[in-house]
């Protein structure tokens, strides 16, 4: 279960990979229509897995930070090395994408078929139980660095 995300605003979002409308060969699958993998590598060594969500030619995508998991999880721990379940197990963004075997090679890959999927389990959170702070680790970002397009599900209050 998805549990944090950031959200990148496209063309007017100088944290964004396509501020500005900026295409490149690694932005271009941001200007698909949403319900496809933008996929990236960072640092030299990690691969990030956002979705796109806007309509053609619009570069709105979320960034995929943590996710709870509920299915595959002896999967997950051989990915990452690790013996038993712990908090680090899916806590970041690059341990998110490594434990889910997702790499830059998924980029551009429709969400809606068998290989890497997004489905309603139909889990309902109140407002409450969901936490907007500001995104993390984007200071050369101007005013946008500070905008609440980090999201949280607040596990205590959720009982997840």
């Amino acid at each position: 279960m998805i549990i944090e995300t950031e959200a990148y605003k496209g063309a007017e979002d100088q944290a964004c990979h396509a501020y500005k409308n900026r295409r490149t060969k690694r932005t271009e699958v941001m200007f698909s229509l949403g319900g496809v993998a933008y996929v990236y590598f960072c640092y030299g060594m990690h691969h990030l897995f956002n979705i796109v969500t806007h309509k053609k030619n619009v570069p709105h995508a979320i960034l995929i930070r943590s996710i709870k998991p509920t299915h595959g999880i002896k999967t997950m721990l051989k990915r990452r090395k690790k013996t038993l379940v712990d908090k680090t197990l899916t806590n970041g963004p690059a341990t998110t994408t490594q434990a889910l075997g997702i790499h830059t090679s998924h980029s551009g890959l429709d969400l809606t078929g068998n290989q890497i999927w997004v489905e309603d389990r139909g889990v309902t959170l109140s407002k409450s139980q969901i936490i907007a702070t500001p995104r993390i680790g984007i200071d050369y970002a101007g005013k946008d660095k500070d905008l609440p397009y980090r999201f949280l599900v607040n596990l205590e209050e959720s009982g997840l």
